[in-house]
């Protein structure tokens, strides 16, 4: 038995949101773990004020927070996957001749892990290392389309969620509508609202739990490409990413 039962505990309750699709009751986690009701009220309590953990009041439910996230997002980073991403996004550029990039959720921005900037195109602003208001990148659209109502919610509660610099104004409202839209493809796209004149379009890559871990993406020059051939590169990203999926789910 561990020395020290509330570290135990804790990281057991972390553990147990991780493996969940959305968040969830204190009373479920309470029964989940055959822990006290009061112990895990108090050890949520804290990990909430830590950030570990979001608490969505009105629902009465508890998920994974942006600090947790970014304890995720380090992991990507470093673990087999960044170097798996790597060489199959590095094949992807090839073929295609548009650049390529790999990135993460990590609160409400998106962070690049990896880069491939094909022969002639322009360089971009997505190096590794940098991080990006995630609603307006199409690999954050694409992440984000996939995470619970709840958790969106929590990540977007009013129009101050949206840094000013956006550009064009942003609200909870029309955050829904393009993530209804990225669902309805099944990929997402943003055009000039990081760089005018560039267009991406990006797809998520899931974990053995069907969770989005990560998006792939493709950026180019709209005076290159046409939006008709915006899904024949969406297709190509979706090819890629179900492998790299493939390659998590086996270990």
């Amino acid at each position: 038995m561990s020395k020290v039962p509330a570290a135990t505990n804790t990281l057991r309750i972390l553990r147990h949101l991780a493996g969940r699709r959305g968040p969830v009751t204190a009373m479920s986690i309470a029964t989940a773990l055959e822990l006290p009701r009061s112990s895990v009220y108090h050890l949520l309590a804290a990990m909430v004020e830590a950030g570990f953990v979001v608490h969505l009041a009105e629902e009465k439910l508890y998920g994974i927070g942006p600090v947790a996230s970014e304890l995720s997002s380090a992991y990507v980073r470093q673990a087999p996957l960044a170097r798996i991403a790597g060489s199959a996004l590095a094949a992807l550029v090839d073929r295609v001749g548009e650049s390529g990039h790999m990135s993460v959720l990590l609160g409400r921005d998106v962070v690049y892990v990896i880069e491939m900037r094909a022969a002639g195109r322009p360089v971009l602003v997505s190096e590794v290392g940098v991080r990006l208001p995630a609603h307006l990148t199409a690999s954050g659209r694409a992440i984000l389309a996939e995470l619970q109502p709840a958790q969106i919610r929590a990540l977007y509660p009013n129009a101050a969620s949206f840094p000013s610099a956006s550009g064009s104004a942003w609200n909870p409202s029309r955050l829904r509508r393009e993530l209804a839209g990225v669902r309805r493809r099944g990929w997402a796209v943003e055009s000039g609202d990081v760089t005018e004149g560039l267009s991406s379009v990006a797809v998520a890559v899931h974990d053995h739990l069907g969770w989005p871990t990560a998006a792939i993406a493709l950026t180019f020059e709209d005076r290159r490409v046409s939006t008709q051939e915006h899904p024949l590169l969406a297709q190509e990203l979706a090819t890629v990413a179900e492998q790299l999926t493939a390659r998590i789910r086996t270990g």
